[in-house]
């Protein structure tokens, strides 16, 4: 009887009632400025892929003997730190690594991301040498239905030998693409991170972090105008 039901059993019934006269897709509908429209079915379930993501790996460290992976797990400090150096806060506390090595010297890393472009995130890939600087980077997945032109190499290759030095942004050292600006950004923030990550936890250690690498540059210079060559 109705009247007996206890006060818990009557929250349940109003939230089941709440929930149910929701619209379906009340949580799924994305609005798109630029199109002044919601996003259809299929433009929200558009996923795009490119390269699988041992394929990936094989671009990277074409000529590595062996790969080996582990995840890089960051403390809270550390990942406030990698926050303060690349200029934006990510969720992120963990990403796999995939190290190439032959004859027991690193010969270069690669990093999957997600970063979100103007909707959703797209993942890929990207590779830094031995010494710092990227070296590709390769679109596996791409989820939006426009901005996919971020994976052709003739625009991706702008990022092949730069380094944590340099900006990496649009009208500093990348050219955007007309209708992509969101994608070109998220990749932008993304191999910025890549190269933050390998350069504190990988070549710092090994006394060639890119602080390290510049100080033995200035002495190098300074006792070279006090001695000559």
């Amino acid at each position: 009887m109705l009247h007996l039901m206890s006060r818990t059993q009557w929250v349940l019934v109003g939230l089941f009632v709440l929930l149910t006269s929701l619209p379906a897709s009340a949580g799924e509908r994305i609005w798109d400025s630029e199109l002044r429209r919601y996003l259809t079915e299929d433009e929200m379930n558009h996923a795009e892929v490119f390269m699988s993501e041992d394929d990936a790996v094989k671009v990277m460290l074409p000529k590595s003997q062996q790969v080996r992976k582990e995840v890089l797990r960051l403390t809270p400090s550390q990942k406030e730190l990698i926050e303060q150096r690349i200029g934006w806060k990510f969720p992120e506390e963990a990403f796999e690594v995939y190290i190439g090595e032959t004859g027991g010297k690193i010969d270069g890393y690669a990093m999957v991301h997600n970063t979100i472009g103007k909707h959703k995130h797209m993942t890929y890939m990207v590779g830094v040498d031995s010494k710092g600087e990227c070296t590709d980077v390769e679109l596996l997945v791409f989820r939006e239905a426009k901005g996919s032109e971020v994976g052709r190499k003739r625009f991706n290759s702008q990022y092949e030998g730069k380094t944590v030095s340099d900006p990496i942004r649009i009208n500093k050292d990348i050219i955007n693409l007309s209708g992509a600006t969101m994608s070109v950004r998220s990749l932008n923030a993304g191999v910025k991170r890549v190269l933050v990550l390998v350069d504190e936890f990988y070549l710092k250690p090994q006394g060639l972090g890119s602080d390290q690498v510049a100080a033995r540059k200035s002495d190098k210079g300074f006792f070279g105008a006090l001695f000559g060559n």
